[in-house]
């Protein structure tokens, strides 16, 4: 199974998790710190990350920031932080989910695990989409531009896939929502990764080519015609 980063400051919450954890069959790290989570990803490089934001020292926010200009692994943030504009200041650091103490232990579980089938893809994987610039592995979970690699995060991965498969149907909002977080988030959550994805995809996110909002229902990619232009020999990231 995966192993799991769990940063939390509250020795009892983190055992708690951490119980969780291993019997639904995951190998747990745990820190309470930003410096120390930020020292066992380096050294152990989980395959995703429950953090907390309010930590001694360096915050949550400030591990997020750090870890997501480097990396793609899954963030769940786990906070007391409940309004509205801190989820959305949480997804625009690029988290992949967000939730809100108190939680239900088998309810984070489940939703970590959603996002590792996101990030880590399951057998059965659907063939290379080509769509106009667009190409799209999701075997290596891998995704070009114009001929050049974008680094996504498993949700803005999963988000591209779903508009490149509908590529030039309206895809309601709801759909969306549904398909990236099993209904647990809403659909502000959507609003963001939507906002991430056009600034790393888009000529002008200001001004959206590719990514159109279809007002009342939700959204739709335009994908040109023509073939797309072959993934260049080297790795060419757009860091977030």
């Amino acid at each position: 199974m995966a192993k799991i980063l769990v940063v939390e400051d509250d020795y009892a919450l983190a055992r708690l998790v951490e119980a969780y954890l291993i019997q639904a069959g995951h190998t747990v790290l745990r820190a309470e710190t930003g410096e120390e989570a930020l020292a066992l990803w380096e050294q152990e490089k989980p395959d995703a990350l429950i953090l907390d934001l309010m930590l001694p020292g360096m915050s949550g926010e400030e591990v997020c920031r750090q870890i997501r200009a480097r990396s793609a692994v899954p963030i769940l943030m786990l906070t007391a932080k409940e309004s509205e504009d801190d989820r959305v200041a949480g997804f625009r650091l690029g988290a992949d989910d967000y939730v809100v103490k108190p939680f239900l232990p088998r309810e984070l579980v489940a939703r970590v695990e959603a996002l590792l089938r996101r990030a880590h893809g399951e057998w059965g994987y659907p063939p290379p989409l080509n769509r106009g610039p667009f190409r799209v592995d999701p075997s290596a979970r891998r995704a070009w531009v114009n001929g050049e690699e974008v680094f996504l995060t498993p949700t803005e991965f999963r988000l591209l896939e779903i508009l490149l498969e509908r590529s030039g149907q309206a895809v309601p909002r709801s759909v969306l929502v549904q398909a990236l977080f099993q209904g647990w988030a809403d659909s502000t959550a959507l609003s963001v990764h939507i906002h991430r994805l056009r600034q790393k995809i888009e000529p002008e996110p200001s001004r959206p080519r590719y990514i159109k909002t279809v007002h009342g229902v939700g959204y739709r990619l335009d994908a040109d015609d023509g073939p797309p232009k072959p993934p260049s020999d080297g790795e060419t990231f757009i860091f977030p």
